[in-house]
């Protein structure tokens, strides 16, 4: 039986070597989400971006807050609105077969990186914190390891803060106590030998 390759995020590798940016690309098992990328790659949920695509009324835009973290609607929709200098009526996360059509991919995966689709790029301030982060790549095998600041630069990125951090418990794996069956032990019978 023959072993299914993982494919290599061509587009990423392409716009990173065009650009000269030093990074590593990390490959890993398959992973949907910030979180397992974190757990898989035994990384630090703050050292992970977790890459969202948001509408913005008629405007898309690429959000990157830190794997733990979730979004502040309401956060975000003020800081757009600043960065826009007009004010956000309606922000909403696009339902995954729109975003697809919006940033012309079909089995792959959206990379942290804007540019390929000609998106500006949103970033969370905490991730700014990070020297190195993992921004996801357009592959659901492969992830991109990089300084933060040649990110930023990189993306000409507006930052913000926009995330609020949630509960995320990773997965513990402890031994299996086995239960081990209590011995009864017979009580002696002190006062029969006392009376004799």
């Amino acid at each position: 039986m023959a072993i299914k390759k993982r494919k290599l995020p061509v587009k990423t590798i392409k716009y990173l070597d065009k650009a000269g940016i030093k990074h590593e690309l990390l490959e890993h098992k398959t992973v949907y989400t910030a979180i397992d990328a974190a757990i898989t790659m035994k990384k630090q949920f703050d050292q992970v971006a977790k890459a969202l695509l948001v509408k913005a009324d008629k405007d898309y835009y690429i959000v990157l807050l830190p794997a733990d973290h979730n979004l502040d609607m309401a956060k975000l929709k003020s800081a757009l609105s600043k960065t826009q200098s007009k004010e956000i009526k309606v922000i909403k996360i696009p339902a995954e077969k729109m975003a697809r059509e919006v940033l012309k991919i079909k089995n792959d995966a959206m990379a942290a990186f804007g540019s390929l689709y000609k998106l500006p790029v949103l970033m969370e301030k905490r991730l700014e914190k990070v020297k190195k982060a993992v921004f996801s790549s357009d592959s659901y095998n492969h992830s991109v390891e990089m300084a933060v600041k040649d990110f930023i630069k990189l993306e000409e990125v507006i930052l913000a803060s926009f995330a609020v951090k949630k509960k995320v418990m990773a997965p513990q794996h402890k031994p299996v106590k086995k239960k081990v069956a209590k011995k009864k032990t017979a009580k002696k019978k002190v006062a029969k030998k006392l009376r004799s």
